[in-house]
């Protein structure tokens, strides 16, 4: 019998404009006159897809963050951005955030099977609720809904949006010029849903895409992120601290998916990570404070009354952060990104001014500084120790920050046999190592059903 193969890493791309740390916008070293130029995106996705990532991602929110005075926190729209990057691309996968709150489930499954049709079979969909309250008023609500509500609707959100991706079965479209059939419309369903938040009728109208369904991909901690990654994710962005507290994440929601009665192995649970890289701790130390420097107590301070729901000063910087102050109850208390701040806080007892600097680097997510070897060690420890199926990565600037882990860290990685010197696949999915789901509708017969015609791609 032929051993299985050894278990991969998975790597994707974390794009923010200009970088992850707060100041990143600032250090001499960010490419600051490219960051709205679609080919510095492209030159990112290209190398990403030279060291073999399994694919990029575009985080997004529907509302100018209230901090964009001082840090480079704009959003472009993600779906339009990775339509004109997929044409300068061949392998990597394609991961855009959109949020269930704030969009219609029609209009979202044709824009992301479209992109899987224009990518052929590299789409994934970053499912949101969308934290920001500010975005209510954007789309004409009086006020956010709460926490319980956005999932609710979520739940109910991807449930249509499967259903409407599914509504053509494989083999659907017959194309066939001789018979003078183009759709086969027995194997094309309507979807009929009324429920509580939505009503779609269906069925979509292009055909299913190369991959059945884009990736779904998850972002949330909390209980009711925990409870909806376990029916419907398959791989997890989340953010972690301590080796500890990954593990119980990753334990916890493996647990949770078995449950669920879905195969564990096919849910990827990523952590975050933003690498500050030098040829000695030393340097890498020097580099990371260098950044911290550049901070503004404006940005960080509303950054942190966004996280606690508290305000200090700058007179405050230097004094401990008093924990009494922070409530822990009600909408806030729930937030995973809030419970890693307090954990933080309940850990290391810093500083307001050193708080600051934690967060500044990835906003919650960890932030590791040391020598190549250092970096790869820290992965190659959560990822054999039962932390996390991958990461993503998040340098602290572009383009830089990006070249010297892919430079520097991936060969270490690639040495110790933890990840792929090749793709072996063309999707995303297949990156990922998940199965090509069968349409919902589809009757099931001894017969695999015909495979699905490949739309023309200009």
């Amino acid at each position: 019998m032929t051993p299985p193969a050894p278990r991969q890493l998975h790597l994707n791309l974390f794009i923010y404009p200009g970088g992850h740390h707060e100041a990143a916008w600032r250090y001499p070293g960010t490419e600051l006159d490219r960051i709205v130029d679609i080919d510095h995106y492209r030159d990112l996705a290209r190398r990403a897809e030279a060291a073999t990532f399994d694919g990029i991602f575009f985080a997004d929110g529907p509302s100018l963050a209230d901090n964009v005075r001082y840090a480079a926190r704009f959003r472009l729209e993600p779906l339009t951005w990775l339509a004109a990057i997929a044409g300068a691309t061949e392998r990597i996968g394609l991961i855009a955030t959109a949020s269930t709150t704030y969009t219609e489930p029609y209009n979202l499954a044709r824009l992301f099977a479209s992109l899987d049709h224009v990518s052929r079979g590299r789409a994934g969909w970053n499912i949101v609720t969308t934290g920001a309250p500010e975005a209510a008023a954007n789309f004409g609500l009086d006020a956010h809904p709460v926490h319980a509500e956005r999932y609710e609707r979520a739940r109910e959100f991807v449930d249509v949006v499967t259903r409407l991706w599914d509504s053509w079965e494989d083999g659907a479209l017959v194309a066939d010029p001789v018979s003078g059939l183009f759709a086969d419309t027995d194997r094309v369903h309507p979807v009929e849903h009324k429920g509580r938040h939505l009503s779609v009728r269906g069925p979509l109208n292009l055909p299913r895409g190369p991959q059945g369904r884009p990736v779904y991909v998850q972002a949330g901690s909390s209980e009711d992120g925990r409870g909806f990654a376990a029916a419907w994710a398959e791989a997890v962005f989340t953010a972690h601290q301590t080796l500890a507290n990954a593990q119980e994440f990753y334990g916890d929601l493996k647990r949770r998916v078995r449950a669920a009665g879905r195969d564990p192995e096919q849910v990827l649970i990523l952590p975050g990570i933003s690498p500050f890289i030098g040829s000695t701790e030393t340097e890498a130390r020097a580099l990371h404070e260098e950044f911290n420097e550049l901070t503004q107590p404006a940005y960080s301070l509303a950054l942190l009354h966004r996280f606690l729901g508290v305000r200090f000063e700058e007179s405050d910087l230097d004094r401990p952060v008093p924990r009494e102050v922070i409530e822990t109850g009600g909408e806030r208390g729930i937030s995973s990104r809030f419970q890693v701040v307090l954990d933080i806080i309940d850990r290391e007892k810093p500083t307001v001014r050193q708080l600051l600097h934690r967060l500044a680097g990835a906003r919650g997510h960890r932030v590791v500084t040391g020598t190549p070897e250092q970096v790869a060690d820290e992965i190659q420890e959560w990822f054999e120790n039962g932390a996390a199926d991958g990461f993503n990565i998040m340098p602290p600037w572009l383009g830089g920050g990006f070249d010297v882990f892919a430079d520097e860290v991936v060969p270490i990685l690639r040495r110790r046999g933890l990840f792929r010197t090749e793709y072996t696949g063309t999707t995303l999915r297949d990156h990922y190592g998940l199965p090509r789901p069968v349409s919902q509708f589809a009757e099931r017969e001894p017969e695999p059903s015909p495979a699905p015609v490949s739309l023309p791609v200009s």
